[in-house]
């Protein structure tokens, strides 16, 4: 009997042990990934790096391999806008081959998971650590087979910016700053600004509002401290390239690193922190051709910003959030997504399903600078009652979209100037002789054809569901652009009719005003490109920021 009681007592406290043991490894997986700190973090990404190879989009169940995905092992779309702008550039012809409409690993990364996300908590870290403080933020975008259907009209974008301002602020600062004070009595005065009637250089219209804007503007040149990290060396660092399509990197960087009124060499007194990579040059200098693999961009990034956070304190004190980068690239989203996921990010693939953030993220202008030495060649075009063509478009035919466009309209309609390939003189001709410029997207959202309609006096068509528009929380886009879905294409000529003679030329004159906000000039003017998008990034700024 004693035996038995013995061995019973054994087994109870055996059990109790496995009890015990089984709680204290859930709290520590719970605590890992729930509540990670750097260092594990790190862990994490140096265990993928080493597995990633081995992934595949067909063993992806769960939204953390969606992110693995993306950032691993994305089939690279073929960059046809250089091939466009190297082979205009020699005034060649050229005939383009058609893809499939439909890209295979879109599709499988569509179907990977049915997690419906926002635009303003796509960022896995800011779900996971509470940096952000959200609220009644419309949720209409989706990583799903439906994803291709969930489209963000024009006034749900514009509902969302302004759920965004009322809602979205970044992390608190882990200890207080002067800069802080300055920011938030900058807020203040900028929201208790007094109504402005006129300004000699700025048009109502063209803003969402023009009080509010130009009262921003006056506290950003006479408040705004920028601090550059010297660390990094070019070609990735503290350059990139003055033309083509992916020269807004590199006239930013030029123009900042030059300037004296922004730029401070006392980190203390920085209200923001510049990290000056060209995400351009980093694709041209780090990926491997035909590889299908960013890892090794993703692992470098991620030692810059270890670097950065060990070196300086400023990192820390908000985990990223008075941070920001000017990327043109198209990978620059997803390679970001997690390293940068707190940093204000100005970029030209503003998709909503791409992880874009409203309260955080800017739309960069893309522009195609066909001569480095003069921004400004080329621009202009005829009047509006000399501009007999309707519509026009020309472009490389690459992404599901622009097939489906020339299906429809190549060909078919005198007045649709709707094209494949042409030469370069043919291009700038129709684009500074028609009303209306189809901005078709390609492999991804963005198009240098928005700036550049803009350029030559046309006015543009959006054609890309669910891009933000460049400056889109400055800029009242309805007042000089026309919006038509995807869907729409069949019904394109009777949209572009439905808009009466006397709104098209007052489109028109729009056009022409808003001009000034998207041009590069060698030593920067106000208001012109390089001042919208610093403002744009201030503005996020002061919007965003938590009172220690």
């Amino acid at each position: 009997m004693g035996i038995e009681v013995r061995y019973a007592s054994f087994l109870e406290t055996k059990r109790l042990l496995w009890i015990v043991a089984s709680i204290f490894v859930m709290v520590l997986i719970i605590q890992y990934f729930l509540f990670p700190s750097k260092g594990q973090v790190a862990t994490i990404q140096s265990a993928y790096s080493t597995v990633s190879a081995n992934l595949t989009f067909f063993n992806t169940t769960a939204k953390t391999e969606l992110s693995k995905t993306n950032d691993a092992t994305i089939i690279e779309h073929t960059e046809i806008e250089d091939k466009f702008t190297q082979q205009v550039a020699h005034g060649s012809e050229f005939v383009m081959q058609t893809p499939n409409v439909t890209s295979e690993n879109n599709f499988v990364l569509d179907r990977i998971t049915t997690t419906v996300i926002s635009p303003l908590t796509s960022s896995s870290q800011n779900q996971s650590t509470g940096h952000s403080c959200l609220s009644n933020i419309p949720s209409v975008i989706e990583r799903s087979d439906r994803a291709r259907k969930s489209v963000a009209s024009i006034s749900q974008m514009n509902y969302m910016l302004q759920q965004s301002q009322n809602s979205f602020c970044s992390m608190k600062p882990r200890w207080s700053s002067v800069v802080d004070q300055e920011l938030l009595r900058a807020k203040d005065l900028i929201e208790n600004t007094p109504l402005l009637q006129s300004e000699p250089r700025l048009y109502a219209p063209l803003f969402r509002n023009l009080s509010m804007f130009k009262r921003s503007y006056e506290l950003m040149e006479k408040t705004l401290k920028v601090y550059i990290y010297a660390e990094g060396e070019t070609p990735i660092f503290h350059s990139g390239p003055l033309d083509g399509i992916y020269a807004s990197e590199g006239w930013f960087v030029k123009l900042l690193q030059e300037n004296k009124r922004f730029v401070t060499k006392n980190p203390k007194k920085a209200h923001l922190f510049y990290l000056p990579i060209s995400f351009r040059l980093l694709k041209l200098t780090l990926y491997v051709p035909d590889s299908h693999n960013r890892t090794n961009i993703i692992q470098f990034l991620s030692n810059y910003v270890d670097m950065i956070a060990q070196k300086y304190r400023f990192w820390n004190r908000t985990d990223g959030a008075d941070h920001f980068i000017v990327a043109c690239h198209d990978w620059a989203p997803a390679v970001t997504d997690e390293i940068m996921s707190n940093c204000i990010r100005s970029l030209c693939n503003a998709d909503l399903r791409g992880g874009f953030q409203f309260g955080k993220d800017v739309s960069l202008p893309q522009p195609n600078i066909r001569l480095s030495t003069n921004p400004l060649a080329e621009l202009g075009g005829k009047p509006a009652s000399k501009r007999h063509t309707l519509a026009f478009f020309a472009g490389n035919m690459h992404g599901y979209l622009r097939p489906v466009l020339l299906k429809h309209w190549e060909n078919r309609d005198p007045d649709m100037k709707i094209h494949g390939g042409i030469t370069k003189a043919s291009y700038l001709r129709y684009m500074k002789s028609s009303k209306y410029c189809i901005c078709a997207r390609g492999s991804q959202v963005n198009s240098p054809r928005v700036v550049e309609a803009i350029y030559y006096g046309c006015i543009p068509v959006i054609l890309s569901d669910n891009y933000v528009p460049p400056l889109f929380e400055t800029l009242n886009w309805e007042a000089f652009a026309v919006f038509v879905q995807e869907k729409d294409i069949p019904n394109l000529k009777n949209i572009l009719l439905s808009i009466p003679d006397k709104k098209y030329k007052q489109m028109y004159g729009r056009v022409k005003q808003v001009q000034q906000h998207f041009l590069w000039h060698i030593k920067p003017s106000k208001y012109d490109v390089f001042h919208m998008i610093l403002h744009s990034v201030w503005h996020n700024r002061v919007f965003g920021i938590r009172p220690s």
